[in-house]
């Protein structure tokens, strides 16, 4: 899995699909990520108000398509602050979201870091 992960990460979105925490039906957005091991990280600029974090809170169990590739993951808020720092380098080096001084923008720096776990099929 963690190869996989590895040769897809270069890509430039993933597609989430959550359950819709009222409706129960499906919700996909594109968005930027980045991966580390056998986990996927994004980050939420509108916190835990976004609809795809909320949904997610209610059911974890959700979708992540890279490429052709699709796979079952489990949702979490990552609490860990070694893990949560590194998901921020990885997502910021990807898509350039760094001042001039180095530091990480302020998106990079604030928005809320949400794991997925990929799990094995």
């Amino acid at each position: 899995m963690q190869e996989i992960l590895s040769q897809l990460a270069k890509e430039e979105y993933c597609y989430l699909t959550t359950r819709g925490r009222k409706t129960g039906k499906p919700h996909e957005i594109e968005i930027w990520f980045g991966a580390n091991g056998n986990s996927i990280y994004l980050l939420s600029g509108g916190m835990d108000k976004s609809d795809w974090v909320r949904n997610l809170l209610k059911e974890p169990n959700v979708t992540v398509r890279i490429a052709k590739q699709t796979f079952k993951a489990i949702a979490r808020l990552v609490t860990d602050k070694d893990e949560e720092s590194q998901a921020r380098e990885i997502v910021a080096d990807k898509y350039k979201e760094r001042e001039r001084d180095g530091s990480l923008s302020k998106w990079a720096r604030t928005a809320l870091v949400v794991g997925f776990d990929i799990q094995k099929t």
